[in-house]
Parts: C-alpha cells; sequence; structure tokens
C-alpha cells in the first residue's frame, strides 16, 4: 500500500474543494435559470395583460376599471423591476461562483502536474538504478571472464 504524502493530502483537499464549488456552481445557475423563468413569466403576464387592457380600452372602459389597471400594472412593472435585480444579482454570483470553480480546478490541476513530475522523476530514479545495477553486473561478468581466462591461459 503505497504512503499518503503532504502532496497527497494537498490534492484530496483540492478536488474536495472543486467539487464543492462544482456543487455551489450548480445551485447558483439552477437559482439564475429560475430568475430568468421568473422574469419571463412577469413579462409574459404583463405582455397579456396590457393587451387585455388595450382591448378594454377599445369596447369602452370606465374610470374605477382603468385605475384598477394602471394600479395592476404598476404593481406589475415593480414586480419586474424586482425580479431584473433578483436575476442581474443571480448572475454576478454565478459568475462568481464560475471563477471559483475554474480557480479549484487550476489549482488541482497544478498539483496534478506536480504528481506527474514526481512520478517522472521516481520513473527515471528507478530506470536509472536499473541501468546502473545491469552494467555493475555486466562488469562483474567481464572481470570474472577475464579472470577465468586470465586462470586458463596461464595454466597451460
Amino acid at each position: 500500500m503505497a504512503t499518503s504524502t503532504p502532496l497527497d493530502t494537498l490534492i484530496t483537499l483540492a478536488r474536495d474543494s472543486r467539487d464543492n464549488a462544482g456543487i455551489e456552481l450548480s445551485g447558483l445557475r439552477r437559482a439564475q435559470q429560475e430568475s430568468k423563468a421568473q422574469l419571463d413569466t412577469l413579462l409574459q403576464y404583463r405582455h397579456e395583460y396590457r393587451q387585455k387592457l388595450q382591448t378594454s380600452m377599445e369596447s369602452g372602459i370606465g374610470p374605477a376599471s382603468w385605475s384598477n389597471y394602471q394600479q395592476f400594472l404598476r404593481s406589475l412593472d415593480d414586480a419586474i423591476a424586482g425580479s431584473r435585480h433578483a436575476l442581474s444579482t443571480h448572475e454576478s454570483q454565478l459568475a462568481q461562483g464560475q471563477l471559483r470553480w475554474q480557480q479549484e480546478q487550476q489549482r488541482l490541476s497544478a498539483y496534478d502536474t506536480l504528481v506527474d513530475r514526481r512520478n517522472t522523476a521516481e520513473h527515471q530514479r528507478t530506470t536509472r538504478r536499473e541501468q546502473r545495477m545491469a552494467d555493475e553486473m555486466s562488469a562483474g561478468m567481464r572481470i570474472r571472464r577475464q579472470a577465468q581466462q586470465d586462470h586458463s591461459g596461464s595454466s597451460h
């Protein structure tokens, strides 16, 4: 079993932080979409209500009804303004959430790069060690062979 290094711990923490940022980003995206849908609904409702007012005006409308229409349209316009403000806030929060997720992903990628470098360096050390051992074995065999040849050549 491989031992855990401080870098492995940092990677785990960075991955958790990135995942949490992703969950938060998902919630922010959902809130922004809901806010946009609410604004679209209000705008559609206002459009339909204006058309209804227009139709009523063509057939004749009393002062009390006119006042009620005007008051309701003002209330609707206030709700639309509030919805636009909420959408703007959600879009700003979404942009911040996207930036946070990107930063967390970059941090994780930097740690992954360090791991890759560490693994590459370890592989190079292992390869050099194996090559050194092979060279030493080869040199030892040459020395033994030479010694055998010198020994067998001197006994003749």
